[in-house]
């Protein structure tokens, strides 16, 4: 059976760096138009990649099917949910300040 994008994807996201970018970029598409779907996306892409959900609902002490409702496309997870669960996958949050390029409005 041939090896699809998404599973190629995968594979590449186990590599740190490579996860920590794709975050990055998509959490740059979430500053451009404030859609958080994009984000999300990463988070569960990752998560695969890390083991799957139960072994980051043990790590992180979170439900699994709570977390599976909370990273899906039209979940809303709180700010301590993300940053448990980045935490849990090995990233933290961090800010910085806007380049010149900020476009979004508020």
């Amino acid at each position: 059976m041939a090896k699809t994008f998404h599973d190629s994807l995968i594979e590449h996201l186990k590599d740190r760096d490579y996860a920590r970018e794709y975050l990055t970029v998509a959490l740059e598409t979430y500053e451009e138009d404030a859609n958080i779907e994009a984000f999300l996306t990463a988070i569960r892409d990752i998560t695969k990649a890390q083991g799957g959900f139960s072994k980051l609902s043990k790590k992180t002490n979170l439900n699994r099917s709570n977390l599976y409702a909370q990273l899906s496309p039209t979940g809303n997870p709180s700010f301590q949910t993300i940053d448990t669960v980045l935490h849990g996958l090995g990233f933290c949050l961090a800010v910085q300040p806007f380049n010149n390029e900020h476009t979004r409005s508020t």
